[in-house]
């Protein structure tokens, strides 16, 4: 987090980095360098300094690295796409490692009794991956050491755990390949979710505030630990009579001992098994409702709510805070930038650090790593300036842009000549043919679900899909012919310039080119068209895709309707908002699933493969006392006693008691 003290530091100093490798002792300044074999080589480290200042505003980054030339290079290259798309690819790696390990999960079911035996990696295969994503690690918390210096690098608690918990799996993984992978417990594996941690700012900042709300969501805990205890004591002591029956139910099922008790009223506090709890009091007196009306109320409305709000205030606080630091670090990275870029006009008519000449400030955003969009837009706000020096409050203003949302102007459409083809233009690109496409994939919707209606309780093997197959072949043609006219009206760049569009043409390919197949495989629809299975699908799974995609289609209504659109973007967006979050609950449920692997292996033993159905346990055997006279008389008749290991009493048929004696298991 930046200093707010620092905006009155000198911003190339030898401090910046933390390392006097920044400036050499002896080596001029940018500001300093007027004239000289090395001119233009420090005029190119100075634009080289501006391009990564500005980058480093761009993305709300520190400016305490080392600004040597071959230290710049590193940090964009460290910082190109490449590079974090490798790191990203190495985490997930590392993360997926889990799944194909022993215990593996690579299995088709999920259900113990009678999927296949997982496939066993042999040993070395996963050790070998696992080797080579540490080593990426270790690349990757040198070049930061190096980057940031020593100094910054003993003041930064994230890459101090960094090294740890990297020496600590580079040991665990040795004492794996030691033991020839028969090591009873993996120390490294719940150690691997910190190498997500540590690549995510969002989730940093996350973990902050978690930590920083943990004083008061702890008092409120204590309350509803307070809460929980009181009731129990009373709950027990209400509970408990020698002479109420319904008093002694309640008891028995819910408070017979203080743990139970405690559990019973920790789940309802969740109201998850309310008014389960209630009933045996309940059903003996009304007047018990009040106790559990009473915990309810103090422990889920008001004790639970206070929670929440703590945790929302707490958030939002310091949501405020950290946008105020971003926009800081933006603020430090542009005033570096205008600091290195104004020197490159002292050497002109200008007085020195009067400004920034607009041609140094375009050949520095030339370099930079922008979206192209709010790019050409600054640069078409600088050229605005004319040959004009920028001052300092100008430079700023030009990443304002950043802030801004850019709206593109949509391509011109095709202008044509005849009168015919314009009023064609006029009428395929008008919302109404929006709103007939729309219709038409209601209509569509309706069919199909029509047809799943109609053919609920037949088998699929046994359904006739000539009439569907003729809807969907029509409604197809029209999805296709809808997306032809439209690119005729509004050309092939202004079609595709619209997502709506680009979802709309690329499922309807998709349907066309699984049409075309099903003709040509099974040929055109007639009545009873039923043929055998021929290539990779079947009739019906042909069709059944096709009326997924047809359903999924219709989600082509969303931007047609303001207040739809309204809530799917808002959607969108809370999810984009709450990716740090997942990913906590993603470090949470895989370090907890690997401690439970851990703890509890060879506690749980999985049955073997079995029938899907349970079958009752064998009934004992049935001694001949316990059927006077049938037996005995059944035996003179024709019946025979069962084996010694027989579980039950058999009968031959012509025994005249056998429905008395006979029994199955």
């Amino acid at each position: 987090m930046a200093d707010p003290q620092e905006e009155s530091k000198p911003l190339l100093s030898r401090v910046r980095g933390g390392s006097g490798r920044d400036r050499p002792e002896g080596a001029p300044a940018c500001r300093s360098v007027q004239v000289g074999p090395g001119t233009t080589a420090r005029r190119d480290l100075c634009l080289d300094q501006a391009v990564v200042f500005i980058e480093d505003a761009i993305q709300y980054r520190s400016i305490n690295h080392r600004m040597d030339a071959s230290s710049l290079w590193l940090y964009r290259w460290y910082y190109s796409s490449l590079c974090q798309w490798i790191l990203s690819f190495t985490i997930f790696l590392i993360l997926f490692l889990a799944f194909i390990e022993t215990p593996s999960s690579l299995t088709s079911t999920a259900d113990v009794r009678y999927r296949p035996v997982p496939w066993e990696p042999p040993c070395g295969l996963t050790e070998g991956l696992e080797a080579l994503c540490l080593l990426v690690f270790a690349a990757d918390v040198s070049v930061k050491s190096y980057l940031v210096g020593w100094a910054q690098f003993r003041k930064n608690p994230w890459l101090l755990a960094y090294l740890v918990v990297l020496v600590v799996s580079l040991m665990d993984w040795i004492v794996s390949l030691s033991l020839v992978c028969h090591e009873p417990l993996r120390v490294r594996r719940p150690l691997r979710p910190f190498f997500l941690m540590q690549n995510s700012s969002m989730m940093k900042k996350t973990l902050k505030c978690i930590r920083r709300s943990l004083p008061e969501m702890a008092s409120v805990g204590l309350l509803l630990a307070i809460h929980l205890c009181l009731f129990t004591m009373f709950g027990m002591l209400l509970f408990t009579s020698e002479k109420d029956a319904g008093q002694d139910k309640e008891r028995l099922t819910y408070f017979r001992n203080l743990p139970e008790a405690l559990t019973s009223l920790l789940v309802l506090l969740t109201t998850a098994n309310n008014p389960d709890v209630m009933i045996p009091a309940y059903s003996k007196n009304r007047a018990y409702a009040i106790f559990f009306v009473a915990f309810t109320l103090i422990g889920s409305l008001f004790l639970m709510n206070l929670l929440t709000a703590i945790i929302y205030n707490q958030f939002r606080g310091y949501l405020m805070k950290s946008l105020q630091t971003s926009l800081l670090r933006r603020r430090l990275g542009t005033r570096a930038a205008y600091k290195v870029l104004s020197v490159t006009a002292a050497g002109e008519a200008h007085p020195e650090g009067v400004g920034v000449k607009p041609q140094d400030f375009l050949h520095v955003l030339q370099k930079v790593q922008l979206n192209s969009d709010h790019k050409q837009a600054i640069m078409e706000k600088v050229r605005s300036h004319g040959g004009d020096l920028l001052s300092a409050d100008e430079f700023q203003e030009l990443f304002d842009e950043f802030d801004k949302r850019v709206i593109k102007e949509p391509p011109p459409r095709p202008e044509y000549q005849s009168p015919f083809l314009r009023s064609a233009q006029f009428v395929f690109s008008h919302r109404y043919f929006d709103y007939l496409g729309n219709f038409m994939a209601l209509g569509n919707l309706v069919t199909i679900c029509a047809f799943l209606v109609l053919d609920a309780d037949v088998p699929p093997e046994d359904r006739d899909d000539f009439v569907l197959g003729i809807l969907n072949f029509v409604f197809i043609l029209y999805y296709l012919l809808e997306l032809l006219l439209k690119v005729l009206a509004l050309g092939l760049r202004g079609y595709l310039a619209h997502p709506s569009n680009v979802f709309d043409g690329l499922l309807t390919v998709v349907l066309l080119v699984l049409e075309i197949s099903t003709l040509a495989v099974y040929r055109f629809p007639h009545p009873g068209w039923k043929p055998e299975m021929l290539g990779l699908l079947s009739l019906w799974d042909m069709t059944r895709l096709v009326n997924m995609l047809l359903v999924f289609r219709f989600l082509r209504i969303i931007p047609s309707m303001k207040l739809m659109a309204v809530v799917a973007s808002t959607i969108m967006d809370l999810i984009k908002n709450m990716r740090a979050f997942g990913g906590i609950l993603v470090v949470v449920y895989y370090v907890f699933a690997i401690v439970g692997i851990s703890l509890f292996r060879g506690v749980v033993v999985a049955p073997g493969n079995s029938s899907p159905h349970f079958s009752s346990p064998p009934l004992p055997p049935l001694p001949p006392e316990s059927l006077p006279g049938i037996c005995t008389e059944g035996v003179s008749r024709g019946c025979t006693e069962p084996p010694p290991r027989a579980p039950f009493w058999t009968c031959r048929p012509g025994c005249p008691l056998a429905r008395g004696v006979q029994r199955q298991a």
